[in-house]
């Protein structure tokens, strides 16, 4: 294979700065259609080649398509600061209009890239960019309230923020003139210790990191979901983009829920039919860390089938630009819009859509006699209406948080890792309430979005409840399979907090988010409860007050409880599909 290469090419904003853009153009004369990444980890980084989670770049050039990377504003080889997501969309613009008068461009250009490369297919897609054809975010998110900077219930994806800040941070102090050593020494020892990054209180206090990025001090300045993160969510204007999306995730992801909710609303409300009838979904058992492709954890692993590579996320790529890029009709393009990895039986399995059409919400409900403290409490989750009512009582300390094990987290401590891990080490906690099945006597299949209804009371005027989907091995491992929280005083509107009237009970509702995975004999199903998941999501100070700016001495312990019984149904509704097969 030939092509030619162009590096650094300068290309012009509307404010006159421009940014460094790589392009690769097959041989021949063109023009061609083009593929654009905009990224802030650097165009000419060799990840770029060889990140088994993106197309590959040498097989987009082959196939006939030019492909164009280029460096965000204030990264890499472009000029300026970077401020995260400040400029995409009025960027993003700007530089399809280029492509779009280059004699090589023959007008029609797709986006593709993951994590925050999605961020800016989003903004440019939402301004209706004319040379703009089709997007595929992968990893990524339309809402970044939702993920990765905070959650639907509310608390802030602490992980996320310090640690991906922290990444943003360094790369931007390298670029000042004058960069002060002692913050980095402080940036990196954070990094390598997250001990260091997460525990010190208040979270607002983080000098060398705003120092060098800003933007974090603003994420934390808003913990509600208001202008400033409704200015940047392409999601709540849906019907203004008129270009298809395929969405490629991972059942570990940060960004999973996300990922699955922008392809339903771009389903119901994207602005042509284009939009609509050409979302695409594909869905692994893979988590947003390097290294996780493979479908391999330290606790679980899906086997074979189950690594990227296995999916063939570059001819997903490939059919999908053909189809909404190029016009090609002739391309296939099946009634099966989704893909995805079922565990359990770790396989592959093409869907007519998401949710899946057969989808039968069923309530789990929590029952015992109020001793669901750990697994080896008498916690029960059963299809049966409970007919005694009971409360489960816990402290829930912010001094003492549960510990974050795998799960949907970012970048796990030393010696730990994202994704399906074993929960038995926080399961002998007395803070973590246990709701489990009796043994299963036949496979249940678990596959769509999971919904936790608790009706609770605190002592505090604020405080967290959390909840975690697991699957219960014969082995005794227990394997986190999906997670949420609500923080409570979001329990009515993200926009609008409502204090706690301490001893009184409210119903809440806690997103647990999605999964896919088939529960087999001699496994339970568990539902996890508690007040924290830390440093996954901030600790709850439980004072009511401004978290990330309350101190050590403002921390209060609140004592929570989970009620349930015939007049408070609480309950854990699964997306029960009835259809699997279990391999022999």
């Amino acid at each position: 294979m030939s092509f030619a290469v162009a590096v650094d090419v300068p290309v012009p904003m509307c404010d006159g700065v421009a940014l460094a853009t790589n392009v690769w153009r097959p041989e021949g004369p063109g023009p061609f259609p083009v593929l654009l990444v905009r990224t802030p980890y650097g165009k000419d980084d060799a990840g770029m080649f060889g990140n088994p989670k993106l197309p590959d770049v040498f097989a987009l050039v082959a196939a006939g398509y030019a492909v164009v990377a280029q460096d965000v504003r204030g990264t890499s080889r472009s000029p300026g600061t970077f401020v995260p997501n400040a400029h995409e969309g009025s960027d993003g613009v700007d530089t399809l209009a280029w492509l779009a008068e280059q004699p090589w461009c023959d007008g029609a250009v797709g986006m593709w890239g993951g994590s925050y490369m999605g961020f800016t297919q989003w903004q440019a897609a939402v301004r209706g960019a004319p040379a703009l054809r089709a997007i595929a975010p992968v990893m990524s998110s339309a809402d970044l309230y939702g993920a990765p900077w905070y959650s639907p219930g509310g608390a802030l994806s602490q992980d996320a923020v310090l640690t991906w800040g922290t990444l943003s941070a360094l790369r931007n102090l390298r670029r000042a003139e004058h960069g002060d050593p002692a913050d980095a020494e402080v940036l990196l020892s954070g990094l390598a210790d997250p001990r260091l990054l997460h525990d010190p209180l208040p979270v607002a206090d983080r000098a060398a990191l705003t120092r060098h990025l800003p933007w974090v001090g603003e994420v934390l300045d808003h913990p509600e979901r208001d202008a400033f993160w409704q200015d940047v969510a392409a999601i709540d204007r849906c019907a203004g983009i008129t270009v298809p999306a395929l969405q490629v995730g991972g059942w570990y992801d940060v960004f999973i829920g996300e990922t699955v909710r922008s392809y339903t609303m771009m389903r119901r409300h994207g602005g042509s039919v284009a939009a609509r009838d050409g979302q695409r979904l594909l869905v692994g058992p893979w988590c947003h860390a390097d290294g996780a492709d493979l479908g391999t954890f330290p606790d679980r692993s899906f086997g074979l089938d189950g690594s990227i590579k296995a999916a063939d996320v570059t001819g997903a790529h490939l059919r999908f630009f053909d189809r909404w890029v190029r016009g090609r009709t002739d391309t296939p393009d099946d009634a099966h819009r989704v893909r995805i990895f079922v565990m359990g039986i770790d396989r592959w399995r093409d869907e007519v859509d998401w949710p899946l059409t057969d989808t039968r919400y069923t309530d789990f409900f929590l029952a015992g006699g109020g001793r669901a403290n750990s697994a080896t409490g008498d916690g029960l989750l059963t299809r049966d209406t409970p007919s005694v009512a009971a409360a489960d009582t816990f402290l829930y300390d912010p001094r003492r948080p549960v510990p974050t094990l795998g799960g949907t987290v970012l970048a796990a401590a030393p010696g730990a890792c994202p994704g399906p891990a074993d929960q038995a080490a926080v399961e002998t906690r007395e803070d973590v309430l246990c709701f489990t099945t009796a043994v299963l006597d036949r496979p249940v299949e678990v596959t769509g979005h999971v919904t936790l209804v608790l009706h609770v009371s605190s002592s505090a005027p604020d405080t967290d409840f959390t909840g975690k989907l697991v699957d219960v091995h014969p082995d005794g491992r227990a394997i986190v399979l999906c997670e949420g929280i609500q923080r409570a005083r979001y329990r009515g509107s993200l926009t609008e907090p409502t204090p706690l009237a301490p001893g009184t009970v409210y119903e809440l509702t806690v997103d647990l988010r999605v999964t896919s995975n088939v529960f087999l004999p001699g496994h339970r199903i568990r539902l996890e409860v508690s007040s924290s998941n830390f440093p996954r999501y901030d600790r709850n100070t439980n004072t009511g007050a401004t978290i990330a700016t309350d101190g050590e001495d403002d921390l209060a312990v609140a004592v929570n409880r989970v009620h349930h019984g015939p007049a408070r149904p609480s309950r854990l509704i699964l997306p029960l599909i009835e259809r699997t097969e279990v391999p022999a």
